[in-house]
């Protein structure tokens, strides 16, 4: 019976919308690439941007000095900001349902009914949860892949794994702060609001750090640091970044399994 597996039941829930933000992302992300080739043979833009000392310009493309690259193409027009913003919203949305919003149905009443205890349902569905995002990047990587064989781009389809799943941790890493709150709390807006405040902030301070000598020490708190830093497209993985991401996603799982045990249930 799906019921008595919570981890299947929270899938199956997830089916339509998670095909829908496949089918958005894979098509934002190839036809996206089809501007490679044009942007290719300007070669000049790289001096343009490069003089270009606007900071907003700084804000939204970073460090990244040549824009016409396959590595540069990639990483300003998609994985510095666009793709990553999508695993968050993607993330946050799953991680504030998971309990909080099945509390506010009262639907959460009925799934603890059957015979599991509120530490297998809250597991089972943090594991879903970290499975839905993974889902989500797999199909980035491959639509990634499809529109670099389209255009001919010359990068390395490992080069464009190791983006894509650091991308992925930091959507969980803001996912499982909307799943913390909303398991603590049992308010899903309030949960929602929370992860976006701090996905915000972190990627402000991440981004104005280098520009903002006071803040620059600051940087590391943010995930958005250890997602962008090291590069992983042109440079790989970097595995203390990465380790940084697993021990926060775990601290936030178990924080979210201790208040749940704990509080009082809003169900009808």
């Amino acid at each position: 019976m799906m019921l008595s597996n919570v981890f299947v039941k929270s899938l199956w829930d997830q089916k339509r919308s998670l095909t829908w933000w496949c089918l958005g992302i894979g098509t934002l992300i190839i036809i996206t690439m089809l501007f490679y080739p044009a942007m290719r043979e300007m070669p000049e833009l790289n001096e343009i941007l490069a003089a270009d000392e606007n900071p907003i310009m700084k804000v939204f493309a970073g460090d990244i000095t040549d824009f016409t690259s396959p590595e540069g193409f990639v990483n300003s027009q998609l994985l510095l900001f666009i793709v990553p913003l999508l695993y968050i919203g993607f993330a946050v949305g799953i991680g504030s349902g998971s309990i909080a919003g099945e509390e506010e149905k009262g639907t959460l009443d009925f799934l603890l009914a059957h015979p599991l205890t509120r530490e297998t349902a809250i597991v089972q569905k943090f594991i879903a949860m970290n499975f839905a995002v993974a889902f989500i990047g797999v199909f980035a990587w491959a639509s990634l892949v499809i529109g670099a064989a389209i255009v001919d781009m010359e990068i390395g389809y490992s080069r464009l794994a190791a983006a894509t799943f650091s991308g992925v941790l930091l959507g969980i890493t803001y996912g499982g702060i909307a799943f913390f709150f909303g398991a603590a709390f049992g308010k899903r807006n309030s949960s929602i609001g929370v992860a976006a405040a701090l996905g915000i902030g972190g990627y402000l301070l991440n981004a104005l750090g280098p520009m903002v000598g006071w803040l620059k020490p600051f940087t590391k708190i943010s995930p958005f640091y250890y997602y962008s830093s090291s590069d992983p497209l042109t440079n790989g993985l970097d595995w203390s970044h990465m380790a940084v991401f697993l021990v926060v996603i775990l601290l936030l799982g178990g924080m979210a399994i201790l208040s749940f045990k704990r509080r009082d249930l809003a169900v009808g």
